[in-house]
């Protein structure tokens, strides 16, 4: 095998067959992205692919297999991410479908629902949306203002928009195809809220008619994902069956009786907000594909092209020779290989969790808490790295066909759907503040803050050990070759990570002591705890990373790239609280420089055992021309 060839098989982890059937599809003539098509030809475009992929099966692989499906999750998600490589209109439009809508009804509902839904699901013979986004409320789902009345007359649910701002805005599939929407509503039986759930609401017949009740209206252009009918939907007191209420979380009875298994309506809430955590997996992953489209472009412009170079030579230099442009797209690309492997232990818990009922609930919680931190900075690492990429690419990079601009406008709204980012890394600092304590569930960002100012301080100083991790890291030690140990690089991750939980929870603490409300300790010390959920992602992914260098010692370079140029990126940190001197400092910055000179050569490998194929790298002219114009 090439390294190329061994390295993707690393990347793709327990899913090669999976992958490589999704790049096989993505290589056929008439698959490739597209962009420039008017509106409605994209989206009919788009429909045509999704069906076409839904007939070969791979779409429902996640589902039982008494429905179609494989009983595999994990190779679903495999599948989802590769299919980011090409198109990403057609990637939305499937995770709408087989993803959210598909996943409402597998995980939020019963066996009556699977097996009425899930088999047209997986086929596209009933295409639906994911309506739990309003106007007025995007994150803070809880208080989604769309009502579900109960009326035991007629055992029927009223679903009522009660005003324009709690109509469901954003909605994918809503515009055009969708028939059948899951809607987050406001439970209500005997005149009490029960908190949000999940009902299956009809909003068009199978001729397109839209039904009774029912408004629909087309949210139009968007910055890109054109390809996807998003629309808003207004519902005017629809009447559906008891039976379309999701009710593996809660049911309710003929006569109106609620009942749950689950008596806190808080723990019950972000219970079945847990069971949707294959949504951030996949975006997560989705974003890294899409850097990866970016990376490969890049690097391989970077190592045809020429400019400049020592007077008088016969050839210019080629980019990739000069320091800044490995500085520039190196870096970004052994971050997208961290980011690759945490997605590959990602995918492994959440086919663990999803294909064991017995899961114990802080195994749960902690995929929770992973996916939301993944899926924030895999997501803004997309965002930076295509910019970078398009900018290594020069004014070629700005053309239409180089892909860079359908990249940059298609993922730009990933660092907001399905959780806007600084919001989940709140999520993730939450659930580490909190210890993952049995009742973290109950526990909103006023309730943190008077936990940890009550008891958490005490349990986080026993939990880490700053003192003996702290022994490792003193300044003084300026050897280059102890920066290259993995070892010295995740002591430098985790006294970060440890020293920012503490200090923080000592600052929650503090506001509380001062006698200042929850509310404005939690406000004052924001910046304080998303550096928390960022520090401690930023470990785990240094131990994926880590765990797969062991592997390969191409890789382990490429690890100690990602390491070095994250604490040189952090060096302020690390200096004003005397972990390293400036000395070692200085070697910091040496060591990376060093790592990019010996990675150059193999750029190009690094890149191609990423797999893109060469149909979603755009107009292959862009490196053409200059190997006609650089003479042999």
């Amino acid at each position: 095998m090439s390294t190329a060839e061994t390295l993707r098989a690393l990347l793709d982890g327990p899913y090669t067959q999976t992958r490589d059937r999704v790049r096989w599809w993505l290589s056929q003539p008439g698959n490739e992205p597209v962009d420039d098509l008017p509106l409605e030809e994209h989206r009919a475009r788009v429909l045509e692919w999704s069906r076409e992929l839904a007939s070969q099966g791979d779409t429902a692989i996640g589902y039982p297999a008494e429905y179609g499906g494989k009983d595999n999750p994990g190779a679903v998600v495999a599948a989802f991410e590769t299919l980011a490589l090409g198109d990403l209109s057609l990637l939305v439009k499937c995770g709408v479908q087989f993803g959210l809508f598909g996943g409402a009804i597998l995980h939020l509902g019963t066996e009556k629902h699977h097996a009425r839904y899930l088999q047209d699901v997986g086929s596209m013979e009933l295409p639906g949306c994911y309506a739990m986004t309003e106007t007025g409320h995007g994150s803070n789902v809880q208080h989604l203002r769309t009502t579900a009345t109960y009326d035991p007359d007629t055992q029927e649910f009223v679903v009522n928009t009660p005003d324009d701002d709690a109509r469901k805005d954003y909605i994918g599939n809503a515009a055009r195809d969708g028939r059948l929407a899951v809607v987050f509503a406001q439970l209500i039986t005997g005149g009490e809220s029960r908190g949000v759930h999940a009902l299956l609401v009809p909003i068009r017949h199978e001729d397109g008619e839209v039904c009774d009740g029912v408004r629909i209206e087309d949210c139009g252009p968007k910055l890109g994902l054109n390809g996807v009918d998003n629309g808003r939907i207004w519902f005017d007191n629809v009447r559906i069956p008891r039976e379309n209420l999701l009710d593996k979380l809660a049911q309710v009875h003929e006569d109106g009786t609620y009942f749950s298994p689950i008596e806190s309506s808080t723990r019950r809430f972000f219970t079945m907000l847990g069971t949707l955590v294959q949504g951030r997996v996949s975006v997560g992953g989705a974003s890294i594909s899409a850097s990866k489209v970016a990376l490969t472009i890049a690097i391989r412009r970077g190592l045809e092209r020429r400019q400049f170079g020592v007077p008088g030579a016969e050839q210019e230099a080629l980019l990739m020779d000069y320091r800044t442009h490995q500085r520039r797209l190196l870096i970004p690309l052994a971050k997208t290989y961290a980011l690759s492997f945490t997605q590959l232990r990602l995918i492994k818990d959440l086919h663990a969790v999803f294909t064991d009922e017995n899961t114990p609930e802080r195994e749960r919680r902690e995929l929770e808490t992973l996916a939301a931190g993944v899926k924030a900075l895999a997501t803004w690492n997309a965002t930076d790295t295509i910019q970078t990429c398009r900018e290594a690419c020069g004014g070629a990079g700005y053309l239409r066909s180089s892909r860079f601009a359908a990249l940059k406008a298609d993922t730009d709204v990933f660092t907001t759907f399905e959780g806007d980012n600084t919001v989940l890394l709140q999520l993730t600092a939450k659930n580490l503040l909190t210890d993952y304590k049995d009742s973290f569930g109950d526990l909103n960002p006023i309730a943190m803050v008077q936990f940890v100012a009550g008891q958490a301080l005490s349990v986080l100083s026993e939990r880490t050990a700053l003192r003996k991790v702290a022994d490792s890291v003193l300044p003084g030690r300026d050897d280059d070759a102890d920066l290259l140990a993995h070892k010295t690089q995740l002591d430098l991750f985790r006294w970060r990570h440890e020293h920012l939980l503490t200090a923080a929870a000592r600052r929650l603490k503090g506001g509380m002591d001062a006698g200042k409300d929850p509310f404005s300790v939690l406000v004052d010390t924001q910046d304080h705890v998303l550096a928390v959920g960022r520090s401690w992602v930023d470990l785990v992914i240094l131990e994926s990373f880590v765990a797969a260098a062991e592997q390969n010692p191409l890789l382990s370079k490429l690890c100690s790239l990602y390491a070095l140029s994250t604490i040189e990126d952090e060096r302020g940190y690390y200096q004003e609280h005397g972990r390293l001197s400036g000395a070692r400092s200085k070697a910091v910055i040496k060591a990376v420089n060093t790592l990019c000179g010996e990675l150059r050569p193999h750029s190009r490998e690094l890149v191609d055992a990423f797999g893109v194929p060469e149909t979603a790298l755009g107009d292959a002219r862009v490196v053409a021309n200059e190997q006609e114009r650089v003479p042999a």
